[in-house]
């Protein structure tokens, strides 16, 4: 586990390697968090759940930094508001990265020594937590980076395949079907409560839809007919004035859209990316079809190839029968979000290797487009 966790430590500063020192701090957004602060939060997760727990020769780096950098963990006391997560020009980046080789070393030792299961079971959170923080990076770089004038570069990577196969729709008969995590290797409380559902029969796409396929829905005047959106989702794209996806630019009549590699065209073989659960039920509504519920989604996700981009699922997140949170910090982790956010399932090109599988629960509220997300059509 030792070489495992170094791994994931320092696939995090990876990451940062094409930071300038300057884009450490900036919080473009108050949903988006500052790349110093993922950098010491995820490294706080170590030290408050693991080290201080398990370790009692261990003293924390420094007293501040569970308030600086905790996120919403009431149990663990008071913290810094996260709209001015930006504001925060101290501890530096060079104290931050001080940071972690300190909390590092500690684990490591920690590692080091025979733990008993409840130990580990925490370090695996604690692993597949930092992951997570990879994805929610590479988010808020780009978020960072795309609303700057310039639209400067980040790197190469992140960008999901075009679509070069016919569009199918995959039939699924109608059945009771299990649903959710089983087996022993490792998963997230909301996984977990596996259950039956009954589905009538459906068929999904083989495809996700493309920037090609979006691009029809919007000239079509798919942004400026009401019949096609929810009643709040009407409201969400007037009172913001939203008139495309995400990144999308209309320049001297063609669209262009913010990548990590700067601003290009758009390429009308990708999938469609960065649209709310609005903007993706609306152009569903408009062909015809619809978003499948996350349990079709789990049923059909063996026949189609999946993990390009989070698809977002026609199902509130809600918890599965016999769902139990633990006690303490740690049964925040994602019980208390169960209201007013939407599933997506699948995975993304920026979700960590190894980290996804079908039964793995995203969510978001639907007014989110930020993170790495796709549509896939059920008729």
């Amino acid at each position: 586990m030792i070489n495992r966790f170094l791994e994931v430590r320092n696939q995090s500063e990876i990451l940062c390697e094409p930071l300038l020192i300057e884009d450490y701090s900036v919080q473009a957004s108050e949903f988006v968090s500052p790349p110093k602060w993922h950098l010491a939060h995820v490294t706080w997760f170590w030290e408050e759940f693991v080290l201080t727990k398990f370790d009692p020769n261990y003293t924390p780096y420094n007293e501040e930094f569970s308030f600086l950098f905790n996120s919403y963990y009431n149990n663990v006391g008071k913290r810094v508001l996260r709209p001015v997560r930006g504001l925060m020009t101290r501890p530096s980046v060079q104290e931050v990265y001080s940071y972690r080789r300190f909390v590092t070393e500690a684990i490591v030792n920690l590692l080091s020594t025979k733990l008993d299961k409840e130990v580990l079971d925490i370090i695996e959170i604690g692993i597949n937590h930092e992951q997570q923080h990879q994805e929610l990076f590479v988010y808020d770089i780009k978020y960072i980076l795309g609303n700057q004038p310039t639209f400067p570069t980040y790197g190469t990577g992140f960008t999901p395949k075009a679509i070069n196969q016919a569009t199918e729709f995959l039939k699924v008969d109608s059945g009771v079907y299990d649903i959710g995590h089983q087996g022993a290797d490792f998963s997230f409380d909301n996984e977990l409560g596996n259950h039956k559902v009954y589905v009538t029969d459906f068929e999904i796409s083989n495809n996700l839809v493309s920037n090609k396929e979006y691009l029809e829905f919007i000239e079509a005047g798919g942004y400026k007919d009401f019949n096609f959106w929810h009643d709040e989702g009407w409201s969400w794209i007037n009172e913001n004035k939203i008139q495309a996806p995400l990144y999308w630019h209309k320049i001297e009549g063609e669209w262009w859209n913010y990548t990590l590699q700067g601003l290009q065209k758009v390429d009308l073989t990708l999938p469609v990316m960065h649209l709310s659960f609005y903007e993706a039920f609306a152009y569903s509504q408009w062909k015809g079809q619809r978003l499948p519920t996350e349990f079709e989604w789990e049923i059909a996700s063996d026949k189609f190839d999946w993990g390009q981009l989070w698809e977002w699922t026609y199902s509130a997140y809600l918890p599965y029968p016999n769902f139990s949170k633990s006690p303490g910090a740690l049964g925040e982790y994602n019980g208390k979000f169960m209201v007013n956010q939407m599933v997506l399932r699948g995975g993304s090109v920026a979700t960590a290797a190894g980290h996804s599988r079908k039964t793995y629960r995203n969510f978001f509220h639907p007014n989110m487009r930020w993170q790495y997300n796709g549509i896939r059509l059920v008729k």
